[in-house]
């Protein structure tokens, strides 16, 4: 498996911006399908946003197209997540995730198919 580390949430006012980050640790980081998933208080756990570390497809849930961009640098082994235009109900934990494979395919928001994850990043957005 590989270790995940989320950093870079907090608290914003909407229209604001943050910028997520998640570093990986440990084995095969570089064929792997990454993704964003949040969950909200009583909320399911939701995906937000998902890449491959090998650069075939990118996918975004209907709520952040336009908003959100998912991005990688494979030589520091870091994804990011720039959120803009945020509105309060972005507010959520925010988890980085893994899949041993590097396809996302359609299925690349059903978390079943992750099996390593980060300890999240709560972000908050004020109205």
């Amino acid at each position: 498996q590989v270790q995940l580390v989320e950093s870079g949430g907090g608290s914003v006012q909407a229209g604001g911006s943050l910028r997520l980050s998640c570093t990986a640790s440990g084995d095969r980081y570089s064929r792997r399908c990454m993704g964003w998933f949040r969950q909200a208080p009583g909320k399911e756990r939701e995906g937000v946003a998902a890449t491959s570390t090998v650069g075939i497809g990118t996918y975004y849930a209907d709520s952040v197209k336009g908003r959100f961009t998912v991005s990688q640098d494979n030589a520091k082994n870091t994804l990011y997540l720039e959120m803009n235009s945020l509105k309060p109900e972005d507010t959520a934990m925010y988890y980085c995730a893994a899949k041993e494979l590097w396809r996302c395919g359609s299925t690349w928001y059903s978390s079943n198919e992750y099996n390593s994850w980060g300890q999240g990043t709560q972000v908050t957005v004020s109205s």
